[in-house]
This record gives C-alpha cells, sequence and structure tokens, in this order.
C-alpha cells in the first residue's frame, strides 16, 4: 500500500478537510464558531456511537485470550509511553521537569477523535477491526495520567493525588459513555443495532465532519496562542513522540497477532495525545503546569499531524508489516 497515495486520499475527504477548514478559519482569525453546547452534543454522540458499534462488533466475536492479552498490552503501553516521552522531551527542550511530565502524560493517554477518524478510514476502505478495540481505548487512559504523576513526585515537582483526582480520572464523563454504549452495544447486539441504525450509523460522518471542522478552530487558535511559548525541540517533539509511539504500537500488535485493522488501532491509540480527559486531570493533579504548552503540543501539533499524516502513514507501514 503506497503511502503516497493513501495519504493522498485521505486528505481529500470530508472528515479532513472539514478538519482543515476550521484549522484555516482560526488561523486567519475569522469569526467562525460553533456554539460549545453543540459542540459537546457532537462529542456525545461520537463517543456513543463508536461505544455501542463496538460492543456489538464484540458481541458477534465473543470473549477470548486476545481480548484480555490486548486489554493489558494497552494498560502497559499507556504506563509506559510517558516515561519515554519524558526523557525525550527533557532531552530535546528546555521545559521543566513539572511542564515536562504533564506532557508526557497527554501522550499516554489517548485521543479518542483520533481513534474514531481511523476507524472511518478502515470502514471506507472495508478493513475489518475488531469491536474490542473500543474498550482497549478506555483502558488507556488513567495509566498514562498515574505515569505522569510518579514522574513529577520522583523529580520531587510537588504532584500530588487530591481525594477528587481519582473520581476526575475513573469516572471522566468520556469515559464513563464510552463504556457504558459499550455494554449496552454488548448487551443488545445485532438487535439493538438494528433498531437504532437511523441514529448511530447514517448520521455518523456527517457529524463527524463538524466536530472535525469544530477541532481545526480550536486547534488553530491554540497554534496562535501557544507561539513564543514553545522551543524549536518541543515542537519536534510533538511529530517525533506520535511516530515512535506508532512503532511501539505496531510491534505490540505483531506479537499479539493481531488483524490489519485492529493493528492500525493500536498504532493510532499508541500515537496520539489526549487533550480532553488527560488536562481535565492535569488542572487538578498539576496546577502548577502551563496549561499552554501541554495543550498546544497535544491539539495544536500532534492531533493535526496524526489525522492528516500519521493515520496513512501508519495504516501503510501496518500493511507493509502485517499484509492486507
Amino acid at each position: 500500500m503506497d503511502v503516497f497515495s493513501l495519504a493522498a486520499e485521505t486528505l481529500v475527504t470530508p472528515i479532513v478537510l472539514s478538519f482543515v477548514l476550521g484549522l484555516f478559519a482560526a488561523l486567519v482569525r475569522s469569526d467562525l464558531s460553533i456554539p460549545e453546547a453543540v459542540a459537546k452534543g457532537m462529542s456525545l454522540y461520537l463517543l456513543f456511537a463508536i461505544g455501542f458499534k463496538g460492543g456489538v462488533s464484540l458481541a458477534d466475536h465473543g470473549i477470548d485470550l486476545t481480548l484480555g492479552l490486548t486489554l493489558l498490552t494497552g494498560i502497559i503501553l499507556s504506563a509506559a509511553i510517558p516515561l519515554i516521552a519524558y526523557v525525550i522531551l527533557r532531552a530535546l527542550s528546555g521545559l521543566s521537569a513539572l511542564d515536562a511530565a504533564a506532557v508526557a502524560g497527554h501522550y499516554g493517554s489517548i485521543s479518542i477523535v483520533t481513534f474514531v477518524a481511523a476507524s472511518s478510514v478502515l470502514e471506507s476502505r472495508g478493513i475489518p477491526y475488531d469491536g474490542y478495540m473500543v474498550a482497549v481505548a478506555a483502558a488507556m487512559e488513567a495509566p498514562a495520567i498515574l505515569s505522569a504523576l510518579w514522574l513529577v513526585t520522583r523529580s520531587k515537582g510537588g504532584g500530588k493525588m487530591e481525594p477528587g483526582l481519582w473520581r476526575e480520572i475513573m469516572l471522566n464523563g468520556s469515559i464513563v459513555l464510552l463504556i457504558g454504549a459499550f455494554l449496552i452495544g454488548m448487551i443488545t447486539g445485532e438487535e439493538g443495532l438494528t433498531e437504532i441504525a437511523p441514529l448511530v450509523i447514517a448520521p455518523f460522518k456527517g457529524v463527524l465532519c463538524l466536530f472535525l471542522l469544530d477541532m481545526g478552530i480550536i486547534a488553530g487558535r491554540g497554534l496562535r496562542k501557544g507561539r513564543g511559548v514553545l522551543d524549536a525541540g518541543a515542537l519536534a517533539f510533538g511529530i517525533i513522540m506520535p511516530l515512535l509511539g506508532s512503532l511501539l504500537g505496531l510491534g505490540a500488535a505483531v506479537l499479539l497477532g493481531l488483524p490489519l485493522g485492529s493493528a492500525l488501532l493500536l498504532m493510532v491509540l499508541s500515537a496520539s495525545a489526549s487533550y480532553i480527559a488527560v488536562p481535565a486531570a492535569m488542572r487538578v493533579a498539576l496546577p502548577e503546569a502551563n496549561p499552554s504548552i501541554y495543550l498546544t503540543l497535544s491539539l495544536g501539533v500532534t492531533f493535526p499531524f496524526n489525522l492528516v499524516i500519521g493515520i496513512p502513514l501508519y495504516l501503510a507501514l501496518a500493511s507493509a508489516v502485517i499484509g492486507g
């Protein structure tokens, strides 16, 4: 599978072009915006739809050893990637230990929107994937945050576990909805999917386009505000780290014997950076860390890279290694 032709195909899809439109609008300071309540509603819809469809797929697939091993692998990757990210970031940039740890925690966690975009690419190309990868995505949220806090504690930067932090991490609304929808889909199966197909299937890509338009606007504004905050080394990290993470995900997928579609999703999960759950937790656990740094890197650099270049690159690489 040629990476350049695949990238060209991905770039001219409505999903990516919607993001590019939002990014352009923000960079030229247009007043284009999507109301916060509408964006929140679209986010809830996407989480429910992807979770529900994943549960239905698992109901058809059944629970087996591969599922358990993949979940365990996802947790290990989520805990380990921030440690690697921290070392690289400290070597490349002039960030403090505290800010480097806060950034590192974002890179072990996941971007559910990048996951949804990768799933959409697979579906458009007719490449199947295992529904339980949704559960893997949910399992990879929390371990990265704990690794970041350990890094700060180890460097005596003052990280702390506030009483409400565990609740913030484990009962984050996006995770509760994703897992809840997954369980509903698993319990109701194909019959349940047939009943609500007009909701979770037909509008999905259209809603995703509008949501990514909003994400493009947010990313563009973050890039404008982040000027002067990040040095060249930190910006380079925002590209290097997802590439390294994807390779770790690919290696794990090969060891697990995952099919092409599931391997791509594990690569994307390992390559992405959180910009929803982790920033919320960091505001509680590491209030001294600079949000402009970790939000600009995760949302303004890594997210666009993965969406526009990363996904086709990872798919081409997985195809070359695994076949398909």
